[in-house]
């Protein structure tokens, strides 16, 4: 559940940044005339995303057991992609979203009703749809799915309350660092799905190796434990792992965090001075959550 919530935390607060920004710009240029269009949009955005989760939650339901280890296993890696995707991005791009948005909004300003809708679905449907797939591929890998679920609406509902409270003004908070922390927590979480991935692409047939064990703690760390469940709802610990898993495991960690690190400690050297503190009409700048 933890771990889920903190995605949804990560997640909403990204998407709750964007909507900010958008909101304070179209107050700025005195067009508040058209933010039911870009609230259109952003309710569009939301209903995808929650139709994404529902598909991918019931729509292998017949399939057989083959079938439906297949597509967990694909469609848990490519969560993993996406998230790693979405985890180096924010850490270039967060530096110059404000510019690139107000560029956008600027276009869709002058594009009529449709471009203000599309921009409300493309500012917070990628985000979600991210989300979706990752939380599922998260929560497919542990035993309760339900309160894998619930944890990642309530990391969402919190992120919707932070993110007002900071366009508000009445809050601020070190983003860079939370980003950093949580991109670097997002990181062990994605490995721990890409080996749960790999382990059902094994019992679909689609890998070899299922039988054979790299080792077994079951004894020391039983899965019915409070410590073996909290390790699984946290990491997606297996105390049988494959030895193909602990390989995967072992090498997207190794791999991905050394990169993420070093290209946070890149842009945290290549910040400016800090920023003053945003106006209440406007959310946190988003310089500062540049990596």
């Amino acid at each position: 559940m933890l771990s889920n919530l903190l995605i949804g935390l990560r997640e909403g607060l990204e998407a709750g940044l964007v909507v900010g920004i958008l909101v304070a710009y179209i107050r700025k240029v005195g067009r508040a005339d058209v933010l039911p269009k870009l609230w259109l949009g952003i309710g569009i955005a939301v209903g995808l995303a929650l139709g994404t989760g529902a598909l991918l939650t019931w729509g292998p339901y017949g399939l057989s057991f083959q079938a439906q280890e297949a597509i967990g296993g694909v469609l848990s890696i490519v969560a993993v992609g996406l998230v790693t995707w979405m985890i180096f991005w924010m850490a270039r791009n967060a530096r110059h979203l404000r510019a690139e948005l107000h560029g956008r909004l600027d276009r869709a300003l002058a594009g009529g009703t449709g471009a203000l809708v599309a921009i409300g679905v493309i500012a917070v449907g990628r985000e979600g749809i991210e989300t979706a797939l990752f939380v599922w591929a998260n929560v497919n890998a542990q035993e309760n799915a339900l309160l894998g679920t619930l944890g990642a609406f309530l990391g969402i509902l919190v992120a919707i309350g932070i993110s007002f409270l900071i366009y508000r003004g009445a809050v601020r908070i070190d983003l860079r660092r939370f980003f950093l922390w949580t991109g670097a927590f997002l990181v062990v979480v994605a490995a721990g799905v890409f080996a749960y991935g790999i382990h059902d692409l094994q019992e679909a047939g689609w890998l070899p190796g299922v039988t054979t064990h790299a080792f077994s703690i079951a004894a020391a760390v039983p899965p019915t434990s409070w410590y073996g469940v909290l390790l699984a709802g946290l990491f997606n610990f297996t105390p049988e792992p494959t030895w193909l898993q602990l390989i995967g495991w072992a090498l997207y960690l190794a791999v991905v965090m050394t990169a993420f690190l070093i290209v946070s400690a890149g842009r945290s050297r290549g910040r400016s001075a800090p920023e003053p503190a945003a106006p209440a009409t406007s959310p946190v700048p988003v310089t500062s959550v540049a990596h």
